[in-house]
């Protein structure tokens, strides 16, 4: 379902904002190094099969962010193979599609659209969405009046209820209040069970154990480590003692 081969991601290096006067003091430097660039991801591959739950760790600058925005499908890569079949569903930036000035209601809609479910399809998994997020006394609400853990619930609810093939999760699994997080741990195995693939990034070691059947070590934008989720974050924790 994810194959990807010899992959590279490569930024433009950044460079400090020079005067005019340092530009030209530098200029010959400048010229030399303009080709610099920082290579996020330094050609990784593994394949990911249906139904597989794999969970991606490393440190800041690992190149974690990178290889979701790929998979996700918003950022190229530079080089490499990159092959995906299957709908991504997102669980990176909560309720990014979101209208402020719609309600709720409107905003299941259209963000249910958008991850690629037809208007009926998500009118008829609706009620379902306003259940779950618990918040359906507010609902035909702008949801610019909701507070940030409201609008985190709603968002959650219509991710998780819009019929995902991959799941690609970023370090949601505090949505809300305790009991909240309870039910949208319990929510995201549900899924996972039922055979849904999902790449899973987060600093949280326990997380990582309690809902990956694998794991990736990223490290400088290569994998360090690839296998049995003890085994790979045992050896992250000893490196980082």
């Amino acid at each position: 379902m994810i194959h990807i081969d010899n992959l590279w991601k490569s930024y433009p290096a950044r460079r400090e904002s020079l005067g005019f006067k340092e530009f030209v003091l530098n200029l010959h430097k400048i010229l030399k190094n303009r080709n610099d660039v920082f290579w996020a991801l330094k050609g990784i591959s593994f394949d990911i099969k249906k139904g597989d739950c794999v969970g991606i760790i490393g440190k800041n600058g690992a190149g974690k962010s990178t290889l979701l925005s790929i998979l996700l499908g918003v950022a190229n890569a530079t080089k490499g193979i990159v092959d995906i079949k299957g709908r991504r569903t997102p669980l990176l930036e909560l309720g990014a599609g979101f209208h402020p000035d719609l309600s709720g209601r409107e905003n299941i809609i259209i963000n249910g659209i958008l991850l690629g479910n037809t208007k009926k399809e998500i009118m008829k998994k609706s009620a379902e969405i306003i259940a779950f997020s618990e918040i359906a006394e507010f609902i035909d609400m702008p949801v610019r009046t909701y507070s940030n853990g409201m609008y985190m619930r709603l968002a959650f609810s219509v991710a998780v209820h819009t019929e995902p093939e991959i799941l690609l999760i970023d370090e949601i699994l505090s949505v809300g209040d305790e009991f909240f997080q309870v039910k949208s741990g319990e929510a995201i195995k549900k899924l996972i069970n039922n055979g849904v693939t999902t790449v899973f990034v987060s600093h949280s070691m326990d997380a990582i154990k309690s809902i990956c059947s694998r794991v990736i070590w990223l490290e400088h934008g290569m994998i360090k480590a690839d296998g049995d989720p003890a085994d790979v974050v045992g050896q992250y924790l000893e490196k980082g003692r």
